[in-house]
């Protein structure tokens, strides 16, 4: 157990980056409108092809982590990740830029997903959701050093080049790490060729189950309602109270340390509340939170309502987390990144909706359709679990 305890450290190093990567843009929005010459919206493509092209690569990386070994792809995705941050950082273009952004959502989909799938080959079913939280902690901090990283080089002289070229020198680092600590432990063994199923058969083998779309739309409704409006909350806060965005991004960047209040007292929280009532309680406290930031009128407010969010996300989010990595344990990294090609296709698709709505209609558009929907979808997932759990 030690073994994996460590693994799963430098994994969760892997997947704080891919959190900073996913959420490192946020505060830089204005500042590429403003040297790109366009809106905040059109500049918030950078989030949009990100998140689109992770969730698709999503359909390739799990079955190549059941086929060649999870370890192997997550080693290539994070080399790729580096590849891609450099470009990124060195684009001359918008254009450029966007298809940087577009090659490294490629890259990392190999990271998060196949770590968890990881996790469920290695650790037993009754052990699983604290050690998922464990990882947790990594990709929740990384997206608070991203909200950060962002919103600081937002104002300061390198801008968006050198949060990119942060980035990518940590890539270097954790590469360096991962390689070493397989090579020491052992790669995880790729399927036997005889035992491998075609494509569309590892697929086929998730989605058969009605269950496998319960977990797979809760997860696509969760990006659409929370994660899109969210890449605009420091544009909207930079706006309406004339915020530095350094300030503003770290306001928001305690909606990871909310996330990361529940990955340490998860053993806790599952024990006591159990997973519907955690699903029903974290649909609630994310509409709330986004009501709350839709109606105040002092900035303050901002930062305890995001930590307070980021608790109720990952009390949803987990409890999805969990389930993925039990729709189809013999393609298990199929199924969780499923999960996750479900996740950012609506992160992508909110991300979308949420900067038209910021550009054309307000801050009421943006926000409202999430503070209505998602205490309804947190109880509905909770009684779709409920009838699950039953059978």
């Amino acid at each position: 157990m030690k073994q994996t305890q460590r693994t799963v450290a430098v994994l969760s190093a892997a997947t704080f980056l891919s959190g900073a990567a996913t959420r490192v843009c946020d505060g830089l929005l204005p500042r590429l409108g403003g040297e790109f010459g366009t809106t905040p919206g059109v500049a918030g493509y950078v989030v949009t092809v990100f998140a689109m092209a992770y969730s698709v690569l999503q359909l390739l990386f799990g079955p190549l982590g059941d086929r060649l070994g999870k370890a192997r792809v997550i080693v290539v995705a994070i080399v790729g990740s580096l590849a891609a941050s450099v470009v990124a950082a060195a684009s001359p273009t918008f254009h450029m830029l966007l298809a940087a952004r577009c090659a490294w959502g490629m890259a990392a989909a190999g990271v998060v997903p196949l770590a968890m799938a990881w996790i469920g080959d290695t650790v037993p079913l009754d052990e699983r959701q604290p050690m998922l939280a464990r990882l947790l902690v990594g990709t929740l901090s990384g997206m608070t050093a991203g909200q950060l990283l962002g919103g600081l080089f937002a104002d300061q002289p390198w801008g968006w080049r050198g949060a990119f070229g942060v980035l990518a020198l940590a890539y270097a680092c954790v590469a360096v790490l991962l390689i070493g600590r397989f090579r020491s432990t052992g790669w995880s063994p790729p399927t036997p060729a005889g035992q491998r199923l075609p494509l569309h058969r590892q697929w086929h083998s998730v989605l058969k189950e009605r269950w496998s779309w319960v977990v797979l739309g809760a997860s696509l409704i969760e990006g659409v309602l929370l994660f899109g409006p969210l890449a605009y909350m420091p544009a909207l806060l930079h706006a309406r109270f004339d915020l530095t965005l350094t300030h503003a991004s770290a306001l928001l960047a305690l909606f990871a340390i909310g996330g990361l209040a529940y990955a340490v007292a998860a053993r806790t929280i599952v024990r006591r509340l159990g997973q519907r009532r955690m699903v029903i309680a974290g649909g609630v406290i994310m509409g709330l939170g986004c009501l709350a930031w839709l109606l105040s009128p002092v900035v303050w407010i901002t930062g305890p309502v995001a930590l307070l969010v980021g608790f109720g996300t990952y009390l949803y989010h987990a409890t999805l987390q969990t389930h993925a990595t039990q729709m189809a344990p013999a393609a298990r990294g199929t199924s969780v990144s499923l999960f996750a090609a479900f996740f950012f296709a609506g992160q992508a698709l909110g991300a979308a909706l949420a900067g038209a709505a910021f550009d054309h209609l307000g801050a009421a558009w943006m926000l409202m359709p999430s503070v209505i929907m998602l205490p309804v979808v947190g109880w509905a997932y909770a009684r779709a679990l409920g009838r699950h759990t039953a059978i």
